[in-house]
């Protein structure tokens, strides 16, 4: 038997290649060709029968696609392609002719439910009555065969759903850009194929996730959930009438029986029926979790959020579990990430975080795409040109009602050739072939800096003059870029030049006043990601609104059966043509 020297990971690079197809977004990508050198293409042994049914079954995607699976250019691919390069790689010999391993997929596939997976996507109940059927007759080839490559499909379809998710990301947003990075698949996929030589299935299942704090704690959060629903639910509290400090009554005994069970309150306060300082302090720490503004008053909208269906709440935290395995993995070395729903930005640098501050984002309609990229330079004291969307939008109905809007804010009027206009000599109700700039200065739109990372989508963060917004709970107030509250913090950090660029040095450059491009000496990949989940300095998950409305695509692709193919012994089969060695006849 192959034993394992090291824990059995099923790394990051092959899943970054090997993803599932079958799933509701998913379809197969373009290939490319194997190497001679890096494969060795064998056919199943004369004397092995089983595998000769097995070769015979598999030899028309032979000529489909060669073995090696996927372009680094994609993220999804067809599962067949696996489970050929799986076989072809083997030989074809059977893999699952010992009971042991079988009854360990079949008890890892029904755990998949604690990562929000759905365990009847894997056909586990046709998996056993057929593993049941052989064990107790005298099977053919062909139905040895048959379960063997069956067993095979689910076996590596659900560790990839386990490893890089259902959903194909791709297939929700257009903007999605995060493409694994190639290497290294062949010795990954000689290590997940050593876990059933190893008899390691259960081992398998538990390595493939994500193992970073965040899944764990995700996964400990979707059982206290569960552990809520099947004991009926969360308690409601009677909406209609917002609940205040001084008041007594039934009203607020559901309040106080409702943050009980959420762990804000300390049980032995449940049967009180009045609004003391107790609950004042419960309720603000449930509104400030769940991004409501913490004003101590249980009024509309937090009495909302208390009352959404704790089933609810378990899909929401799937479906950041799903999110989770897209983007844990690019979590790594230093990066800057923006939490778009959460109006925060971080620095990790090593993997730790080293800096945090509050941003605000794009509004829903003006929404903040999700995508990756690298900062690569910066812009002091800059000049803000108007996107078109701002200008027939939101500028010229301004210059429309206030002839002197352009003047107060420093904006000037150029045409295509960058010449200077003057305002007066524009039709401003219909004007053509302008643009608008804003002169430099710290009250300008983008304030002292911008933080460049070349996209398609013209976003980047910087500075503003809007800073008492910072101040709101909710901070979806831009127009698509991500305004900083303490941009100077992070550009500092960015140079990691304590001589150069400490913040002495940023002051100085500031204070010349010319706008002007400045490269970091290291780019620093930036992720503008999106979860709807926070988790709590006791590792308690908490809920943001979802401000964008993304969640329900997610959870519908979750919920979409896999396309397994159906399990019937009794339609097996052996192909009429039959390859054997070097596919001769």
């Amino acid at each position: 038997m192959v034993q394992l020297t090291r824990s059995f990971v099923i790394s990051r690079m092959f899943f970054m290649g090997f993803l599932i197809s079958g799933a509701a977004f998913a379809q197969t990508s373009p290939i490319e060709s194997v190497s001679a050198a890096s494969s060795t293409i064998d056919a199943a042994a004369p004397d092995d029968a089983v595998g000769q049914a097995i070769q015979a079954t598999l030899e028309p995607l032979r000529s489909a696609f060669p073995p090696l699976l996927t372009s680094r250019r994609h993220q999804r691919v067809d599962v067949s392609r696996v489970v050929l390069d799986f076989y072809m790689h083997r030989n074809y010999r059977a893999a699952w002719t010992d009971d042991r391993d079988v009854v360990q997929l079949l008890k890892s596939l029904e755990d998949t439910r604690i990562d929000g997976l759905t365990p009847t996507d894997f056909r586990i109940t046709e998996l056993a009555q057929a593993h049941e059927s052989l064990m107790a007759a005298m099977p053919s080839t062909a139905q040895r065969a048959m379960f063997d490559m069956a067993a095979t499909r689910t076996f590596i379809t659900a560790l990839l759903q386990l490893r890089r998710g259902k959903v194909d990301p791709s297939r929700l947003d257009i903007h999605w850009n995060f493409d694994p990075a190639g290497g290294g698949a062949r010795e990954d996929m000689d290590n997940l194929f050593a876990a059933l030589d190893a008899h390691d299935v259960a081992r398998a299942f538990a390595e493939a996730p994500p193992q970073e704090e965040i899944y764990r704690n995700l996964r400990e959060g979707l059982a206290r959930l569960r552990q809520v629903r099947d004991a009926g639910g969360w308690p409601k509290v009677t909406e209609g009438q917002s609940l205040k400090p001084g008041m007594d009554g039934v009203a607020v005994g559901q309040l106080r029986a409702r943050l009980v069970a959420g762990g804000y309150l300390d049980p032995h306060l449940a049967k009180k029926t009045g609004y003391d300082d107790k609950v004042i302090a419960a309720v603000k720490k449930y509104q400030t979790e769940q991004y409501l503004g913490a004003d101590g008053v249980a009024g509309a909208a937090t009495l909302a959020a208390l009352n959404v269906p704790v089933e609810a709440r378990i899909d929401q935290v799937r479906v950041n579990m799903e999110r989770a395995r897209w983007l844990l993995y690019k979590l790594q070395g230093t990066f800057v990430i923006v939490d778009i729903a959460g109006y925060k930005v971080a620095m990790y640098r090593d993997g730790l975080p080293i800096w945090r501050s509050r941003v605000q984002v794009g509004k829903p309609v003006r929404s903040t795409p999700v995508f990756q990229a690298e900062i690569t330079y910066i812009t002091f004291n800059p000049t803000w040109t108007v996107p078109p969307t701002i200008l027939k939008q939101d500028v010229i109905p301004k210059v429309q009602n206030d002839p002197g809007y352009l003047a107060a804010n420093r904006i000037r009027v150029l045409d295509r050739e960058g010449n200077v206009l003057d305002p007066s000599d524009v039709d401003w109700s219909n004007p053509r072939g302008i643009h608008l700039r804003q002169d430099a200065g710290p009250d300008s739109s983008l304030g002292q800096v911008v933080i460049r990372f070349p996209n398609d989508y013209a976003i980047y963060l910087h500075d503003t003059p809007h800073r008492e917004l910072f101040a709101k709970t909710v901070r979806a107030t831009s127009s698509g870029c991500i305004r900083v509250e303490n941009p100077l913090q992070l550009v500092e950090l960015l140079f990691n030049d304590p001589v150069r660029w400490n913040s002495a040095g940023i002051q100085k450059q500031l204070a010349n006043g010319r706008t002007e491009n400045i490269q970091l000496p290291v780019k620093v990949p930036v992720l503008l990601a999106y979860w709807t989940v926070d988790l709590s300095t006791d590792g308690r998950v908490t809920f943001k609104p979802d401000i964008y409305d993304y969640d329900a695509r997610v959870l519908q692709g979750l919920s979409q059966p896999t396309k397994l193919p159906p399990l019937d012994l009794r339609r097996a089969e052996i192909p009429l043509v039959v390859t054997g060695q070097g596919n001769q006849p």
